[in-house]
C-alpha cells in the first residue's frame, strides 16, 4: 500500500496544472467545492459523484452497547452518520489496481 495522502494542496495543484487557474483560483476551487459537499450532507443531502460514489448521512437510533473490557452495558446515543458507497466503476478501477501489483 502507498502510503501517500492525497491533500487539498495536491487537488488543488491538478486543477491548475489542468485547467490553467492561477495557484490561488484553483485553492478557492477546490475549497467551494469541498464547501458545497459539506453543507449539502450537513443538510442531510446525499451527495452523488458520477463513476466515483456516493455520500449520504444515516441516521443512527439510539441502542445499549457493552463496553468490551468490563462487559458494562452502556447506553450509545442517537447520532448521525457520514457513509460513502463507491461506484462499481470506481470498485473496478480500484481491484484493478490491486492486480497490477
Amino acid at each position: 500500500m502507498a502510503d501517500k495522502t492525497l491533500t487539498r494542496m495536491d487537488l488543488s495543484e491538478a486543477v491548475h496544472l489542468a485547467v490553467g487557474l492561477s495557484r490561488n483560483e484553483s485553492a478557492d476551487l477546490v475549497e467551494s467545492v469541498l464547501q458545497h459537499v459539506s453543507d449539502a450532507l450537513v443538510r442531510g443531502e446525499q451527495v452523488k459523484i458520477s463513476s466515483f460514489g456516493t455520500f449520504s448521512v444515516r441516521e443512527k437510533a439510539a441502542r445499549v452497547g457493552r463496553n468490551p473490557k468490563t462487559g458494562e452495558e452502556v447506553p450509545i446515543h442517537p447520532r448521525r452518520v457520514l457513509t460513502f458507497r463507491s461506484s462499481h466503476l470506481m470498485k473496478d478501477r480500484v481491484a484493478a489496481g490491486n492486480r497490477a501489483d
